[in-house]
C-alpha cells in the first residue's frame, strides 16, 4: 500500500510555503518580556557603545514560561538568536561563554521549536519580516520589511528580505508539486506535464529575485559588517572560537557546543525542489560511481578525505515540522521515476528537464554571487592587510576583523586561507557539486549534455557548453566571469551563507 500524500496543514505549510500562516509578531504582548524587546530594539546602539555584554550580564533570567502561542515562541526565538549572536560576536574578541540570562531561555525555546541554539535561517528570515501593508502580497520585495537586524543597515535588511521574497514566491510550488505526485500515481501525464511547466516558470522567477540582491546589498558591507554576526560556532577556530561556545545554565558542567550559522542551505523550500525532482546530493568530494547503486571517492594515497553531506546535515537546523514534511515528501516522491517510465512522452520529458535546468541556473547565479560577495572581498581585504602590515606601518594598531580573522596552522602554506560560509563549512566545493548533481537525473541525452560539466556522452556531436559563466581549467581552477571582472578561485575557497 502506498504511503499517504502529505497534508500541508499538518506541517504548518501556508499559502506562502514555509513562511508562517500568520505574520510574525512585531513584539511579545506580555510585559514580562519587555526587557528582551528593549535590548533587540536598541541592538545597534548597544553594539556601537560596546554596552551589550554588560547589559546582558546584568539581565535577570527571564524564562519561556509565559509564552503562549506558536507565534510568541517564534518571536522569542528571533529575539534570543539576535541577542546571543550579538553577545558572542559583538566585542573586540568573540565570547565563548553565553551567560545564563540568555542560555536558559534560549535552550527552552529551541527545545520547543526543535532547533539548535544558534541563529538559523528560520530566525533571521522566515520569522523576521513584516509586510509594509498587510493587505498586499508579500511575494515581492516592494512590500517587505525586517523586524530585527544587527547593524540597522539597508544592506542587512535586503539580504534577509530577498530570501523571504523567494520563500513567498516559491510557496505555491509546494501544493503544485504535491498535485503532480498525485497525478503521477493516477497515471495522468497531462497534469504532471502542466505542473512541471508551471514549476519551471516559477523557478525562473526565483532566479530573477535572487539577482536583486545586488541592488541594495553592498558586498563590502555584507562581508565586513553583516557576515561576522551570522557566523556560528562550528569550524570557527580562525575567528577565535576553537572549541565552540558554552551555554552557561549555572550547572557548571556544560559542554562546548558547535553549530553552523544561518545558511540558505537550511531553506526547506530549496531542499523541497531537489526532493520532488529526484536530485540526490552526496557528501562533498564524493563522486557518483558508474554503478548507480554505490558511491565512490577517488582512490589512492592522494585521495581527498570524504566529507559529510552538508545538505542533509542542514535539515537538523530546520523547524521540526518542516523537517518532517521533507521526510514525508521523500517517501512519496515519484516524479522522476514516472518521467523515466514515460520517456517517449516528449512534452513530459522536456518539462521535467526544464525544471532541472532552472534549478541549476539558480545555483549558477548563486555561485557567481558567492564569488562577488566573498572571494573578491576576501582578496581585497588580504591585499589591504598586507599594505597595513607592521613592516609598512609599525605604529598603526590592527583592528580585529571577524570576517577575515585567520590564524595560520603549522601545516598551512604561507598566504593560504580557507574561507568559510557562516554555516561553518567551506562552501565553494559544496556549491559546485550541488549544482552539478542537479543535472544528473535529466531524462533526454541532450539535457544531460547541457546540464553536465563532464565529457559529452558521444563525441559524434560537439559537447554543449555548461550553463552559467563557469569554465573549468586544466589545473582544476574555475574561472568566473561576472560583473566585477574575471578572477580565479580554487576548491579551497569558501562561500556565502546560501544554498
Amino acid at each position: 500500500m502506498l504511503p499517504p500524500i502529505p497534508s500541508l496543514d499538518e506541517y504548518g505549510i501556508s499559502e506562502y510555503g514555509f513562511l508562517p500562516d500568520t505574520f510574525p509578531l512585531e513584539i511579545l504582548p506580555d510585559p514580562y518580556y519587555r526587557r528582551w524587546e528593549a535590548i533587540v530594539s536598541n541592538l545597534q546602539a548597544l553594539l556601537l557603545s560596546k554596552r551589550l555584554r554588560h547589559v546582558v550580564n546584568d539581565l535577570d533570567i527571564i524564562t519561556a514560561s509565559r509564552l503562549r502561542s506558536p507565534a510568541e515562541w517564534r518571536r522569542a526565538y528571533v529575539l534570543l538568536s539576535f541577542m546571543t549572536h550579538a553577545y558572542i560576536w559583538g566585542g573586540d574578541e568573540p565570547a565563548e561563554r553565553v551567560p545564563p540570562s540568555l542560555s536558559i531561555p534560549f535552550i527552552q525555546i529551541c527545545r520547543y521549536l526543535e532547533l539548535p541554539t544558534v541563529a538559523t535561517y528560520a530566525g533571521v528570515c522566515l520569522w523576521n519580516f513584516k509586510p509594509i501593508f498587510s493587505d498586499e502580497p508579500i511575494d515581492t520585495l516592494d512590500n517587505l520589511s525586517t523586524l530585527a537586524t544587527f547593524t540597522g543597515s539597508l544592506d542587512e535588511s535586503w539580504f534577509y528580505l530577498v530570501s523571504v521574497a523567494i520563500e513567498a514566491r516559491g510557496g505555491p510550488t509546494i501544493p503544485l508539486m504535491i498535485e503532480a505526485i498525485e497525478a503521477a500515481r493516477a497515471n495522468d501525464s497531462r497534469t504532471v506535464t502542466e505542473c512541471l511547466h508551471a514549476f519551471a516558470e516559477r523557478l525562473d522567477e526565483l532566479g530573477t529575485l535572487l539577482t536583486k540582491m545586488y541592488e541594495n546589498c553592498d558586498p563590502h558591507v555584507f562581508y565586513h559588517r553583516i557576515r561576522p554576526f551570522l557566523a556560528g560556532s562550528k569550524n570557527m577556530a580562525d575567528a577565535g572560537l576553537p572549541n565552540g561556545v558554552v551555554f552557561d545554565t549555572g550547572a557548571g558542567d556544560e559542554p562546548y557546543r558547535q553549530y553552523g550559522g544561518g545558511s540558505n542551505a537550511q531553506s526547506s523550500l530549496i531542499q523541497f525542489f531537489d526532493i520532488v525532482l529526484g536530485v540526490e546530493h552526496r557528501p562533498t568530494g564524493t563522486q557518483k560511481s558508474s554503478d548507480s547503486s554505490t558511491e565512490s571517492d577517488a582512490e589512492g594515497p592522494t585521495a581527498p578525505p570524504s566529507r559529510h553531506n552538508f545538505i542533509h546535515e542542514m535539515r537538523s537546523y530546520m523547524p521540526g515540522p518542516h523537517r518532517r514534511f521533507l521526510e514525508h515528501v521523500s517517501s512519496v516522491v515519484n516524479i522522476r521515476d514516472y518521467v523515466e517510465a514515460h520517456k517517449s512522452n516528449r512534452s513530459l520529458s522536456i518539462a521535467y528537464d526544464a525544471c532541472l535546468a532552472m534549478v541549476r541556473a539558480l545555483r549558477d547565479k548563486h555561485i557567481q554571487m558567492v564569488s562577488r560577495y566573498i572571494i573578491v572581498k576576501s582578496r581585497e581585504s588580504r591585499s589591504h592587510s598586507r599594505s597595513l602590515s607592521p613592516r609598512n606601518a609599525p605604529n598603526q594598531p590592527q583592528p580585529l576583523n571577524l570576517a577575515n580573522t585567520h590564524k595560520s596552522s603549522k601545516n598551512e602554506k604561507p598566504g593560504s586561507k580557507k574561507l568559510r560560509g557562516t554555516g561553518g563549512t567551506s562552501l565553494i566545493p559544496f556549491l559546485k557539486q550541488a549544482r552539478d548533481e542537479t543535472g544528473e537525473p535529466a531524462i533526454d541525452a541532450w539535457a544531460r549534455r547541457i546540464l553536465s560539466n563532464g565529457p559529452a556522452e558521444s563525441r559524434a556531436v560537439p559537447p554543449f557548453a555548461s550553463l552559467g559563466k563557469l569554465g573549468e581549467h586544466a589545473d582544476g581552477e574555475v574561472e568566473i566571469v561576472g560583473l566585477a571582472g574575471v578572477w580565479n578561485m580554487d576548491d579551497s575557497e569558501g562561500g556565502l551563507c546560501h544554498w
